[in-house]
């Protein structure tokens, strides 16, 4: 197998553990202005709320992305999904959408929330391909990097 066929092969789905927080720690700075620190993850993933997923390399079980959602009654919202750079644009995050929604709907929730960036195009895609319609937004809910605000869109996905 040569390296561009490894490269390019599909991740591996698995639950993301707590002993991934320095990792899930770096991947989220390359993504966001503001990002949460290990410590962060470590409490989100030892949450008994949480739903969390990692997209793995097969060879090297590096892991190449990551999904967090919050279980509240009958209800799911994700929290945060990202994928390191150099991984991207190659469906992982499809992927880690696409395991979030069959472990919400599981999990009972019978919908499934999220926030997001006005302005991520790639992103707003993703979500609208698996059904998600926008619902509200949250003028100067993100501050970016240059300490400006920026607007999120609340949109949802009924499940089941």
């Amino acid at each position: 197998m040569s390296f561009l066929s490894r490269r390019h092969a599909p991740s591996i789905i698995r639950p993301l553990r707590a002993d991934r927080s320095e990792d899930c720690a770096a991947i989220h700075a390359s993504a966001f202005a503001h990002p949460w620190d290990a410590g962060e993850f470590a409490t989100l993933l030892t949450g008994a709320s949480t739903l969390a997923s990692a997209a793995l390399d097969p060879a090297s079980h590096r892991l190449r992305g990551f999904a967090l959602s919050r279980l509240a009654a009958d209800e799911a919202e994700i929290l945060t999904i990202a994928v390191d750079p150099g991984e991207r644009r190659r469906g992982v995050g499809r992927d880690l959408l696409a395991e979030h929604l069959r472990q919400a709907t599981l999990a009972g929730a019978r919908a499934l929330f999220l926030e997001v960036e006005a302005e991520n195009a790639a992103a707003i895609a993703l979500y609208h391909r698996f059904g998600f319609v926008q619902v509200g937004s949250r003028a100067a809910y993100y501050r970016r990097a240059d300490g400006k605000p920026a607007t999120a869109l609340v949109m949802r996905r009924d499940l089941k």
